[in-house]
């Protein structure tokens, strides 16, 4: 049992204020956007090969609903961070980020993309949460592909879970606050 099944649950009045409607709306919409992902894999290194594993019939990423791999990002909200990313390839990558659509999320795929893996040098990239937030991280060398699913069950999970809205308030997704946040204090 974890702690937040045994803490009492305190609404906060925006929480009692969401009508019936509102919610049921958020509910769907969760359901509509965590089976209908589309995907943009940024693939630079040898875990490129087990995305694509991953992709192929034995394994089949399309019954989790992300079947479709987009290669412009503003026709994907997925963005699959697969490989080694070098300091060179950073600011490409930012940019690829900033021209997805809002909702987005990105999946840290492998330990090279999560926290550099053994290349520990000037060269490479100390992991991809120092230029743009993520959302799930799947570690391995290289991950295994049921790895690879587990990580999208996590994030449909996630983004299932998370309050939609029917009108733009012009607020980035939590994470992407989250990690503003940490950046503007200089962590």
């Amino acid at each position: 049992m974890a702690d937040t099944d045994i803490a009492p649950i305190i609404a906060t009045r925006r929480d009692e204020a969401t009508g019936f409607f509102q919610k049921l709306v958020s509910k769907g919409l969760g359901w509509a956007r965590k089976y209908s992902l589309f995907t943009y894999p940024y693939a630079t290194a040898c875990c490129g090969m087990e995305y694509m594993s991953v992709a192929a019939s034995r394994h089949d990423i399309s019954r989790f609903g992300a079947e479709f791999p987009r290669f412009s990002p503003r026709q994907a909200d997925l963005l699959m961070v697969v490989g080694t990313i070098n300091l060179k390839q950073a600011p490409i990558l930012k940019r690829v980020y900033e021209q997805m659509t809002e909702p987005k999320w990105v999946v840290s795929f492998g330990v090279c993309a999560s926290s550099g893996g053994f290349y520990d040098n000037y060269a490479v990239l100390q992991g991809i949460d120092r230029i743009i937030p993520v959302d799930v991280y799947i570690p391995g060398c290289p991950p295994r592909p049921e790895q690879v699913l587990d990580g999208l069950m996590l994030l449909q999970e996630k983004i299932g879970n998370q309050v939609h809205r029917l009108r733009d308030t012009g607020q980035p997704n939590q994470t992407a606050a989250e990690h503003a946040r940490m950046l503007s204090s200089g962590k």
